[in-house]
């Protein structure tokens, strides 16, 4: 029996890389009126046409993903997929094979051909997200992969000629990642012909109230009738306040008073307390000599987790922390199993 008939759906992970007709990314947005998000909307503008490699910088819930999806869709791939991974929250095993594919009988459990995430996206764009997250032995692949145009599967003996434009992402300052030694410099130096840098919420302060009516317009609640529009006292707070976690912080507060605020206005009251008091002090009085730091950790960690009912990526951008280093606290603590699928664990 020929292999052509045993070859494996996208799995899982690769659910996260798309083609542009999925409606889910058909109905991303990017919503502006600063000068600094025209300023880089007139770069994604220039750059789009090219096959230039583009490493967009910002920290997490800055829209880096949408930055990338918006010059995949200006760009004469526009017709061909858009498919994305997130380098942090695979490790390198896993990592090699979604993107490069495996062959039947590579490695135990490869009971039939996987087709990589490089191969589906040819013809149009890659996007790998957290690729400073990368491992030396990835980077090197992903380098000659960059420098040949073709890939080998795992475990398989022939090239694979694949055609993508890369766009990268980051939130880490990769040039002195570069110095100290945790980054291939050639690598580095292929993947950032151009550089864009996305702005954090409390740098574009005059997108909020755009924002927020976005969110609110189309958030998944809007159906409850609660939370429709906000008044002025309760916009200020918000304008005040920095978003340590960026748009996606703020998408979360919009998509929480649609369900929670008291009627179809959102006023002050209605906003969490870190909102209502960004410079409350942290109390100290309860201070426990007992218990260790490690202990602390822990228990916070656990208690994002459940918060967002075992959503490890949103647990991991409130906690301002790369999915990666969620997965090795959960390791850590015992605690993997636990929280293995998105789903409120059960309690011990």
């Amino acid at each position: 029996m020929s292999d052509t008939n045993n070859i494996l759906p996208p799995s899982e992970h690769q659910l996260l890389g798309t083609p542009i007709n999925n409606p889910i990314l058909d109905d991303k947005k990017i919503v502006y009126n600063s000068e600094a998000m025209h300023q880089l909307m007139h770069m994604v503008e220039r750059v789009a046409p090219s096959n230039a490699t583009v490493l967009i910088m910002g920290e997490s819930g800055t829209g880096k993903e949408l930055i990338a999806h918006a010059i995949h869709e200006k760009s004469s791939r526009k017709d061909k997929p858009f498919v994305a991974i997130n380098c942090g929250a695979l490790r390198e095993t896993l990592l090699e094979s979604e993107l490069f594919g495996h062959e039947k009988g590579a490695f135990t459990g490869a009971y039939a051909r996987k087709i990589g995430l490089a191969e589906i996206a040819s013809g149009g764009t890659l996007f790998l997200d957290e690729i400073g997250e990368m491992s030396p032995g990835i980077q090197a692949k992903l380098l000659r992969f960059l420098q040949e145009g073709e890939i080998y599967r795992v475990g398989g003996k022939e090239p694979i000629k694949v055609d993508i434009r890369l766009i990268s992402a980051t939130n880490r300052e990769l040039d002195k990642e570069v110095t100290r030694g945790n980054f291939r410099e050639d690598l580095f130096y292929r993947i950032n012909t151009i550089m864009l840098n996305a702005p954090p919420l409390r740098r574009r302060k005059d997108d909020i109230a755009a924002l927020i009516t976005h969110f609110l317009q189309t958030g998944p609640h809007a159906y409850l009738g609660r939370g429709r529009r906000i008044d002025e006292e309760a916009l200020g707070m918000m304008m005040k306040y920095d978003w340590p976690g960026n748009i996606r912080e703020l998408q979360n507060v919009c998509e929480r008073l649609q369900i929670l605020a008291e009627g179809e206005t959102i006023t002050g009251k209605d906003l969490p307390d870190q909102i209502q008091n960004p410079d409350q002090k942290i109390v100290i009085d309860d201070y426990d000599p007992t218990i260790p730091l490690h202990e602390l950790e822990k228990r916070y960690i656990l208690k994002a987790l459940n918060y967002f009912e075992g959503n490890k990526t949103q647990a991991a951008n409130a906690l301002g922390i790369t999915i990666k280093t969620l997965y090795n606290k959960l390791h850590e603590y015992g605690e993997f199993e636990r929280f293995a699928v998105h789903s409120r664990p059960k309690a011990n």
